[in-house]
């Protein structure tokens, strides 16, 4: 550490108070539609109540940042820590995970108390002569905040997803989708490529180190797969064809009677979608959204072409613009970018897109020392990457060799399908 703070670092931490305000406030207007009943449901394991993520983003600048650098700083609970440490194990003891949604104490306003304490404290923190050692921590824990910030809505969605009332988030919904651009499918040559994250700004360890490797010749898909376009896969008795399965998703299929996307219900009168604006007829020009790994390897197969590895994917990014939608607009549900012509204009935001690529260390991975090495590194088994941001994901946070990783059954997140193909 160094003795002295330059001057550079001090408007540093002008701006980073600055963000640090800003990343806190969006997730206050992510909860600015709900009731208070809405933030303790947990409606199933991997969703956590909307209050437990505000108390445990909360928890995070405490423990790592306050209670690390912070002179006399005192924690407002010491009950607090065992409550809201997610999987830190180095950071100390934990409540169950499936049971988050029994606790209804600590109240959601004794949560909203605790998270003004925590930002008054990094507010006088901030505004101070901050230790060098704390200002990649505090970049760490406003990049975790949005994380959550994405959580909070996928989870709030399956909330209110399970209630037979199929409750509306939003009132008003986005128009239909625009027609959807015309699929072309885009070559890159084979070659060595470089992958992994460059620069001087923000990046997680698992993006590092920047190595090279080799692609095969292959063709991308220039936008996601639409509603329609899966539809016609459910209605040609996709589900029911074992061949185009993966044997664990299969029997996933069998088990807990998978039929369709997560979200769809054949009504009555046509096939509908649940969104954050309820239950709505199912736009079929739309960009598709929450599928497994599993659905859209054996839709991929159906179609006769294969998911693209994350190294193509990322490869193909660099000529791709940032498309959208993200979370900043609050539209919440994938849409078609105003700017999309074709040519990979639809790769970042909308759903995030699953990758035929586990996921894993790159050669030369080490986790940082600490507590916080456990954010990325010990989940390197029985997952697969995802690439490209949803519209849950706020701009800022995206970038094209972001990791994303979730297991290959997780169907409540905004995951999408690109395809690609061999030459």
């Amino acid at each position: 550490m160094q003795e002295a703070i330059p001057e550079t670092i001090s408007a540093t931490e002008r701006s980073l108070s600055e963000r640090f305000t800003a990343v806190r406030n969006q997730t206050l207007r992510i909860c600015d539609p709900l009731e208070t009943e809405d933030y303790v449901i947990q409606s199933m394991e991997d969703v956590s109540p909307t209050k437990w993520h505000l108390a445990h983003t909360t928890w995070f600048f405490e423990v790592f940042v306050l209670a690390e650098y912070a002179d006399g700083y005192t924690l407002m609970d010491e009950r607090y820590p065992f409550l809201f440490n997610s999987y830190y194990i180095q950071a100390g003891d934990r409540w169950s995970r499936p049971h988050r949604g029994i606790l209804s104490r600590p109240t959601v306003d004794d949560i909203l108390a605790y998270r003004r304490h925590v930002d008054q404290a990094m507010g006088r923190f901030l505004e101070g002569d901050v230790p060098e050692a704390a200002l990649p921590v505090i970049e760490i824990g406003l990049h975790h905040e949005q994380q959550h910030q994405e959580l909070m809505v996928t989870d709030i969605k399956h909330v209110l997803s399970v209630n037979p009332l199929f409750p509306a988030y939003h009132s008003e919904g986005p128009p239909p989708s625009t027609p959807a651009p015309a699929n072309e499918f885009e070559r890159f040559d084979a070659g060595i490529v470089e992958t992994g994250f460059k620069g001087d700004g923000f990046s997680y360890d698992n993006e590092s180190p920047r190595h090279r490797q080799f692609v095969e010749s292959f063709e991308l898909a220039s936008r996601p797969v639409t509603n329609g376009e899966f539809l016609a896969f459910v209605q040609d008795g996709g589900y029911d064809r074992s061949p185009l399965w993966l044997a664990q998703g299969w029997d996933l299929v069998q088990k807990d009677n998978w039929g369709r996307p997560l979200y769809w219900q054949r009504r009555d009168d046509g096939w509908h979608e649940f969104s954050l604006y309820g239950l709505r007829p199912l736009d079929e020009d739309a960009p598709l959204t929450h599928v497994s790994y599993f659905e859209a390897d054996a839709f991929a197969r159906w179609a006769g072409y294969r998911l693209p590895t994350e190294f193509e994917w990322e490869h193909a990014a660099g000529e791709a613009g940032m498309g959208g939608p993200f979370s900043d607009d609050m539209t919440l549900h994938p849409q078609w970018p105003d700017a999309a012509a074709g040519r990979l204009d639809t790769m970042f935001g909308g759903s995030w897109e699953w990758t035929s690529s586990h996921y894993s260390p790159y050669p030369g991975y080490l986790p940082v020392e600490g507590a916080l090495g456990e954010y990325n590194g010990k989940f390197m088994a029985n997952q697969f990457v995802l690439r490209g941001g949803s519209c849950a994901t706020p701009s800022n946070h995206i970038r094209a060799t972001y990791r994303n990783f979730f297991p290959s059954n997780a169907r409540w997140q905004f995951a999408g399908i690109r395809l690609a193909r061999t030459l």
